[in-house]
């Protein structure tokens, strides 16, 4: 029987059956985890738009090589990204309340001069309390400004993930997305809307082939199993269709969805939905990626776990997703 309405004339109500739909207040609610920010880099309103938005832990990862001061990077200049991060991490915990964690890496985007002394410096920074990660690292198919082989590029990784065994902390795997081409190019010079990094600086890949964006996770997956490091401790963070059948199938890692920049890498909470449905939410989180050399969204996480209800998700799954796997994986507070 149709509702009425005390109104001049019919509305929507009067021609629509009677839905009884149970909307999940709870959700309104839900913290989430940010396994994959560099939320150091941004304005403290985008910090507060993070606690504003429940954010109840992040994993601030400092191995970005895109804000050193010089090109090319030499290895005090990345030491210098990992004390700044160290050094500003208790500060934004107090000002925003939630719990403000560190990923300390040597990222492969670009070249690093005398990589050597990070790796030796490393060990140390992983006794920090603060330090939940290493990462994020993984083989990239072409570099900013300096290529870097993949030879050279395997052997750091898989020294990280060694001292990731060593010292029983996770991996979060930077693994490349693979763009799609529309046909059309920016006028030189212009680079990308909203991505400050001077894409024309970019070298010729080093790895060729049809899909060097997955190559480069097999690559990582080797290096992987020859340092021993159990595979429930590497989260494939940025995980796309390219990927995820691969990882899903071959390994036992984490899969995490970067959904912060969709508009650059064109993943969305539908995407998540789709990998949930195929495989279960027990290896699969969510991440923003937030930085401060690319426009992002601090809200992106937050919407998702609305946009997966309404992608037919259940409360259950979200809470899974959002929460619980990387409060495990990471060993957040309770």
């Amino acid at each position: 029987m149709t509702a009425s309405h005390p109104t001049k004339r019919p509305t929507d109500a009067t021609h629509l059956d009677e839905q009884d739909v149970d909307i999940p207040r709870e959700l309104l609610n839900l913290p989430w985890i940010d396994v994959h920010n560099h939320a150091h880099t941004l304005s403290w309103e985008d910090r507060e738009r993070y606690a504003l938005s429940g954010c109840r832990s992040m994993i601030m990862v400092a191995s970005g090589y895109h804000w050193t001061p010089y090109k090319p990077v030499k290895a005090d200049d990345i030491r210098y990204l990992w004390d700044d991060a160290v050094n500003r991490r208790a500060a934004i915990e107090r000002n925003h309340f939630f719990e403000a964690k560190l990923g300390l890496g040597i990222h492969t985007g670009v070249r690093i001069e005398n990589p050597d002394e990070l790796l030796a410096a490393m060990g140390d920074y992983c006794e920090l309390e603060e330090v939940v990660a290493i990462g994020e690292t993984g083989v990239t198919p072409s570099q900013h400004v300096s290529s870097w082989d993949v030879d050279h590029q395997r052997a750091i990784v898989q020294a990280q993930m060694e001292l990731a065994s060593e010292h029983e902390l996770p991996v979060i795997l930077h693994t490349p997305n693979r763009s799609t081409d529309s046909g059309r190019s920016y006028r030189p010079g212009t680079g990308i809307p909203g991505y400050e990094k001077n894409t024309n600086l970019g070298c010729e890949p080093v790895l060729d082939g049809d899909n060097p964006a997955l190559d480069a996770v097999k690559i990582d997956v080797e290096a992987m199993r020859d340092a021993g490091l159990d595979d429930r401790r590497v989260v494939a963070s940025h995980a796309d269709g390219n990927n995820t059948e691969y990882l899903m199938e071959n390994t036992d890692c984490y899969l995490s969805y970067t959904i912060g920049h969709s508009w650059l890498i064109g993943v969305t909470a539908a995407d998540v939905a789709d990998a949930i449905d195929e495989y279960g939410p027990e290896r699969i989180m969510i991440d923003t990626d937030c930085a401060n050399v690319l426009r992002t969204d601090p809200f992106a996480l937050k919407r998702a776990i609305f946009e997966l209800y309404r992608y037919g998700i259940d409360e259950e799954a979200i809470r899974r997703v959002v929460l619980d796997n990387p409060r495990e994986v990471f060993e957040f507070e309770a």
